[in-house]
């Protein structure tokens, strides 16, 4: 693929992307379609493409593939893992993270020089022993808690900064919110009554049972989208082909679609219950808590991925991530990561500390990071089978288990609930800038830039985020990596993309608008 800029930085095709594909305008030959799947540009390392501490911008027309069936990968790639440092333009969807899919097609802007922020205590929702499901959605962040007592119920919160949460009501009269997704532009909420002796916890005194899913429709209210049959507890959730989810927490397994209305549809279980779903390369993936193995779902039967290493060692699995374009689950009770290679073949990625099980994971700015138990730490991926502990986020006393529940990324940082002081905590990689609403489908533009000490995002001309500032001398993006286009440290990009720029100082909004303008 030519440089048509004059400078020579010529892109070599890896795998099958086809450069025939249709532009904006509908004309053949005008763009570069990736398949999601292993295909991707990559520029060969020059000195002319490191920006050092210096200004630069990124611009690019996408298409992001609509079929919703995989999260939709990296759009630009400059990065390093071993030495964390680079840059990311991506668009995020993290569906897994224990029960919860906490981002849906975010677009993330973020350069790193292996920086790390301290752990920002971000206050308790509510009388929360912890926040079940954390979920970014147009704007703002929402925590699902789990309340227990004989006089409370499971709520929904909206964090307003610092310590602060504001509270959006209660979807239940049960103890939890168990779960929750952003279907077709709506917050959805499954609710159920948590039986905290899984935690080794005093049970709930509150008597009333959940299995509901209710649609938030603004300050306060709730609709609700109707009862899954048999179930008391919602499991996971997770769009998938643009069709919403849900699974139940405890027994008899169930997994059912949502119809419209209050309908939801039995759509069969492999005999086994199903609960943190993810979607990855044309499946809907799902962990068990009935044995240690992972299933998949074609949209009409489930095929057993088999077992995660021993099964004397492994009953459960919990969590999913995507990760350099790979899947990794997440594992009760030894405490490991397993990277999928096919069904029936699992590569264990190692183990974190001394832990037992793994919680929520997430990419974060090029790192995978994961939460446990028994001691609620963080740890992030070295490679490997190597984990480097980062941070024990949960201190409470005189109790067995301690949990890092679930992740979201929000505001250009990672959160993370945790049990049972019910409290949530920040961190951030680098810096970053995201745009915290679902990326919309079709042509659409994109600029992302770095002057001097802050970041900035633009989708069709218009300024959607800004970085905190920044001392730009901390960030030398000196390096010999290639440039990856379509690829990262997240996943293959699945989508069409034209017009691919890299300017090596700061373009002013004026110039990005006309940019915004020629398709």
């Amino acid at each position: 693929l030519e440089d048509h800029s004059g400078h020579g930085h010529h892109a070599v095709a890896r795998g099958a992307v086809d450069l025939g594909a249709a532009g904006p305008a509908g004309n053949p030959n005008t763009a570069a379609a990736f398949n999601g799947r292993g295909a991707f540009l990559e520029v060969p390392a020059s000195a002319d493409i490191q920006p050092g501490t210096g200004d630069f911008s990124l611009s690019a027309w996408i298409d992001v593939n609509d079929k919703g069936d995989d999260v939709p990968g990296d759009l630009l790639s400059w990065y390093d893992p071993a030495r964390r440092r680079g840059f990311h333009l991506t668009l995020k969807t993290n569906a897994g993270v224990a029960t919860a899919q906490s981002n849906a097609r975010h677009l993330q802007f973020g350069i790193d020089n292996n920086r790390e922020s301290e752990w920002t205590d971000c206050g308790r929702p509510g009388k929360a022993i912890l926040a079940f499901a954390l979920v970014a959605h147009d704007g703002n962040l929402y925590a699902g808690t789990c309340e227990p007592l004989v006089n409370q119920s499971g709520r929904v919160y909206r964090y307003a900064g610092g310590s602060q949460w504001i509270d959006c009501g209660s979807p239940t009269t049960a103890n939890s919110v168990t779960s929750m997704a952003v279907h077709d532009g709506k917050l959805y909420a499954g609710t159920g009554k948590y039986r905290l002796g899984g935690s080794a916890l005093e049970e709930s005194k509150n008597p009333n049972l959940g299995g509901h899913v209710l649609r938030y429709d603004g300050p306060a209210s709730w609709t609700d989208c109707g009862q899954l049959p048999g179930v008391e507890a919602i499991g996971g959730m997770v769009v998938f082909r643009g069709l919403l989810y849900a699974s139940s927490l405890y027994r008899p397994a169930g997994f059912f679609r949502y119809d419209g209305g209050t309908q939801w549809t039995d759509c069969g279980t492999p005999g086994k219950r199903v609960e943190a779903m993810g979607v990855y390369n044309g499946y809907l993936y799902a962990t068990c808590y009935d044995e240690g193995h992972v299933f998949r779902y074609d949209g009409k039967t489930w095929t057993d991925c088999g077992q995660l290493g021993a099964s004397e060692d492994n009953t459960q699995t919990y969590s999913f991530a995507v990760y350099s374009g790979r899947l990794y689950v997440g594992t009760w009770r030894t405490g490991r990561v397993y990277r999928f290679e096919d069904v029936n073949r699992w590569t264990d990625a190692g183990r974190l500390g001394d832990e037992l099980e793994v919680m929520g994971m997430l990419v974060h700015n090029g790192r995978l990071m994961a939460g446990t138990l028994p001691l609620a730490e963080v740890y992030a991926y070295e490679g490997d089978t190597t984990w480097r502990r980062m941070a024990r986020l949960d201190a409470t006393p005189d109790v067995k288990y301690r949990r890092a529940w679930t992740m979201a990324e929000y505001a250009g940082r990672l959160f993370i609930s945790t049990l049972p002081s019910g409290r949530v905590f920040s961190f951030e990689a680098g810096k970053n800038v995201t745009w915290d609403t679902s990326f919309p489908i079709g042509w659409h533009h994109v600029a992302a830039i770095k002057q001097g000490g802050q970041l900035r995002i633009f989708v069709d001309g218009r300024l959607v985020g800004s970085s905190d500032r920044f001392d730009a001398a901390d960030y030398d993006l000196a390096g010999d990596m290639p440039l990856r286009i379509g690829f990262g440290s997240n996943d293959y990009f699945a989508g069409r993309m034209r017009d691919v720029r890299i300017y090596r100082r700061a373009l002013a909004a004026s110039e990005v608008e006309e940019l915004a303008r020629k398709k």
